[in-house]
């Protein structure tokens, strides 16, 4: 029994460490599908987070920016956001933390000599080492067959990497109907743009036979803020008629990240995107109305977070998960974390990494493990103040259900 805080500090340290993480959601691809798989530091300075950074400072046109070289625009970016600036935000330091435990020297500033590192790197082997320097054992990808780019690979060899995970993205099902029922027509599918009780059948078809092809663990859908069901619109019918009765059929989670304002700055692109505050009466509704049905959800603005764990409390088909895009800072981590193990207990899932290049495995759970750290040794503190006491293999089972057990309990998979 763990009584003495210092004691109990090294313990949960030594425990958060050392674990194995299952990464339930992520923007990353296994090597298998080639140049989608993203990587290196050129990959690292042009994410998107950084982009939008950089035009903070730059009076550079939009245009004539996206039409350099990827190169060019990470060395304007290293240029400005590190070399004229300190490069205190998140995504800065983030690209700080990957390069030094790369083992690095990031103090010598030297963008070429980086490039270099990763220039004489094999895919296969660099994969291997962020998994062994992150401490990640699996990460659930985003996989959209109306993607162009990313449908063939999985009409030929599909994923061969049994690390990462397959979750059926359905955006353009949802969010554009009334364009995207034409490439299921292309693929066989007889839909309408009514959408017909014909077309609801098609739908329920493809989302099922999709979910086999990928062997998908959950279907996932980003949303708008003003996001609701029930209502009368295509996205509403198409979420009541469609899909959830294909998960609740398979035992497929539905993956709701709500609170995305697309493009409030178009000429940005990806960085374009912003926040917006979301009604939680639709998550109650589809909680309270489809009991039968499990529900993954996440959202975007920082102003939802508490009424969504209270919401939590009341539906145990509802697993709230991350802390996702622009809460991703270490200040509202912290916060969202006590939040919710205040509310909730252990119950949850406290971070994903949201990585769309997979250095960003490094630096997001490398910092996220020090936060959550932090919040569990303070809640410990806090029983033993109260009279109980803790072991180390409770210590190590409470760290593992966080990192990766709570995600497949509630699925109902297993993590091999």
């Amino acid at each position: 029994m763990i009584t003495d805080k210092n004691v109990l500090r090294d313990a949960v340290r030594t425990a958060v460490n050392s674990v194995k993480i299952t990464d339930i959601h992520t923007h990353l691809y296994s090597g298998s599908f080639g140049d989608l798989l993203l990587w290196g530091v050129d990959e690292l300075l042009t994410y998107h987070y950084l982009i939008a950074e950089y035009f903070r400072y730059s009076d550079m046109s939009y245009r004539d920016f996206f039409a350099l070289s990827k190169r060019e625009q990470a060395d304007l970016i290293w240029q400005t956001l590190f070399l004229e600036h300190s490069p205190v935000s998140e995504a800065q330091r983030g690209v700080l933390t990957v390069l030094n435990k790369l083992g690095l020297d990031v103090r010598s500033r030297n963008l070429d000599s980086f490039r270099e590192y990763f220039a004489d790197m094999n895919t296969q082997d660099y994969i291997d080492k962020v998994f062994e320097i992150s401490g990640v054992k699996s990460v659930v990808m985003t996989n959209d067959p109306f993607d162009p780019l990313e449908k063939p690979y999985w009409d030929t060899e599909g994923n061969q990497d049994p690390r990462f995970k397959a979750a059926l993205r359905i955006d353009p099902l949802l969010n554009e109907y009334p364009t995207s029922y034409k490439k299921l027509q292309d693929w066989g599918y007889q839909v309408s743009v009514d959408l017909d009780q014909r077309s609801i059948d098609e739908i329920k078809r493809f989302l099922t036979e999709w979910i086999k092809k990928m062997d998908a663990l959950y279907l996932a859908v980003s949303l708008p803020p003003n996001f609701t069901v029930p209502e009368d619109s295509l996205r509403s019918r198409i979420v009541e008629q469609c899909v959830i009765p294909v998960c609740r059929e398979l035992n497929v989670p539905f993956a709701m990240m709500i609170g995305v304002k697309k493009l409030v700055n178009y000429q940005l692109g990806l960085a374009g995107d912003s926040v917006g505050k979301a009604e939680i009466q639709t998550v109650e509704y589809l909680c309270r109305s489809y009991p039968e049905n499990k529900f993954l959800v996440t959202l975007l603005s920082r102003e939802n977070q508490h009424e969504l764990a209270i919401t939590a409390r009341k539906f145990r088909n509802l697993m709230v998960f991350g802390c996702w895009w622009f809460l991703n800072n270490p200040s509202i981590i912290d916060e969202m974390t006590r939040i919710r193990m205040e509310t909730l207990g252990l119950s949850f899932i406290p971070q994903h990494s949201d990585a769309r290049v997979l250095d960003q495995l490094i630096y997001k759970w490398s910092h996220s493990r020090q936060i959550i750290a932090e919040v569990l040794i303070d809640k410990y503190s806090d029983i033993i103040d109260a009279g109980w006491a803790v072991t180390e293999e409770e210590i190590k089972r409470d760290v593992a259900d966080l990192f990766g057990e709570n995600f497949w309990r509630f699925i109902g998979r297993s993590c091999d």
